[in-house]
């Protein structure tokens, strides 16, 4: 993307299309020219690996203001304020505690042949076609089913959910966003919570094995979780369960095909599906920033942030830095790409890391062992209207590699 003399934004809009199609090329010249830079509205952005680093891990930062605002955010919007992701300690770390048991190691073993099955299931299904929208038919309904079951949400309601629970990240951008979207968040998140309150009451009645019944034990205890506060955070772990797993499994499979010699070296290699899946969080994930909120004044580069400051660390631009990459705009599934930021880090480091990383093994493993000549009928990305970097349709043609 070129860098236009009076453009305010230096080439990296992120309402600018192009600059969502692909924003590698701004994001590598703002890191060259100004890595720490203060944006038109007023937020300050970091796009260095070490400073991305540093803001999530070092600084005394969070994502509320000093005296506990969340900037720009409607507070009618429950699912947004009262979900752990929109909270500080004490309540983050009280609210993590209640649902991190679902996301240990051990309890995601026992889904890790479910989750085979489902991505089997779904190359089937395609296979008899012998064309896929890699979107429609694997990458959101593997992660989609699979956090229903460990919620305790009907498979069959995922069909009713999926639209909103992607309008509903919108308002996470709420302090830069046009009124007519944000009231487009606000009214996805309105289905949510009302979506949740009747099967709350469902729960209520009749108790399951899922975290959703766990959840509403701890109410029920007194473990300090309201009503709201579970709305929340069973509307916020429903989205963010599967919005960005979906942009993981198709930025990754777009990015194989992009580069058909890796998915040869996967094909033939198969135990590199843990360094690829690395590999395609780096090169593409759909994350391109996180947002934090100074609670003290902090010195990046030669500039001064002040307190109480927004920044945006680019993750994006961190996961390209050549300073930590070698050659990173080279996408090669050998890489260790073990130190890619597209978790974000620090106390708010994704809670579904394994999770996303053990279904994107499988979806983009699974597809490429089952398919040859993957090739995509248009390369041009029809994006969805998530926040993220998620297309919403990915359509692909292939031939079976006689083997499953």
């Amino acid at each position: 993307m070129t860098q236009l003399p009076d453009d305010p934004w230096k080439g990296c809009d992120p309402f600018d299309p192009a600059f969502r199609d692909d924003p590698y090329p701004g994001l590598r010249r703002l890191r060259e020219i100004d890595p720490v830079n203060e944006t038109p509205v007023g937020i300050w952005r970091l796009l260095r690996y070490a400073d991305v680093q540093r803001l999530l891990g070092d600084v005394r930062c969070g994502v509320r203001t000093t005296d506990g605002i969340l900037p720009g955010v409607d507070e009618s919007l429950q699912g947004q304020r009262l979900f752990m992701l929109q909270q500080d300690p004490p309540n983050h770390a009280r609210l993590r505690r209640l649902v991190s048991h679902a996301f240990t190691p051990r309890a995601l073993s026992a889904w890790r042949e479910e989750i085979d099955r489902v991505v089997e299931e779904c190359l089937d299904r395609a296979a008899k076609r012998g064309e896929m929208d890699v979107i429609r038919d694997l990458a959101l309904p593997v992660p989609a089913t699979v956090i229903c079951w460990i919620l305790g949400v009907p498979v069959e309601d995922r069909d009713r959910f999926t639209e909103w629970t992607s309008q509903a990240t919108l308002g996470l951008a709420a302090p830069i966003l046009p009124p007519e979207m944000l009231e487009q968040a606000r009214a996805a998140g309105e289905k949510l919570l009302e979506y949740f309150s009747g099967l709350i009451a469902e729960r209520r009645a009749e108790p399951r094995d899922d975290l959703l019944s766990a959840l509403i034990r701890a109410e029920e205890e007194g473990d300090k979780l309201s009503f709201e506060e579970l709305q929340s955070q069973a509307t916020g772990l429903l989205i963010a369960g599967f919005e960005t797993t979906i942009g993981l499994i198709g930025n990754g499979v777009r990015a194989l095909i992009q580069h058909p010699d890796q998915a040869e070296k996967l094909r033939a290699r198969p135990e590199l599906i843990g360094s690829a899946v690395k590999e395609c969080l780096r090169f593409d994930g759909p994350i391109v920033l996180t947002v934090r909120i100074l609670h003290e004044d902090a010195g990046f580069g030669d500039k001064m942030i002040p307190k109480n400051s927004m920044v945006w660390a680019m993750l994006a631009s961190a996961n390209r830095d050549p300073e930590v990459f070698a050659e990173p705009d080279r996408f090669d599934i050998e890489r260790d790409a073990s130190d890619h930021v597209a978790f974000g880090g620090g106390a708010h480091f994704c809670l579904g890391h394994r999770l996303a990383t053990m279904e994107g093994e499988a979806a983009i493993g699974g597809l490429v062992r089952r398919f040859r000549d993957l090739r995509l009928r248009s390369e041009t990305v029809e994006w969805g209207a998530s926040l993220f970097r998620v297309p919403g349709s990915l359509p692909i043609t292939f031939s079976e590699s006689g083997s499953s």
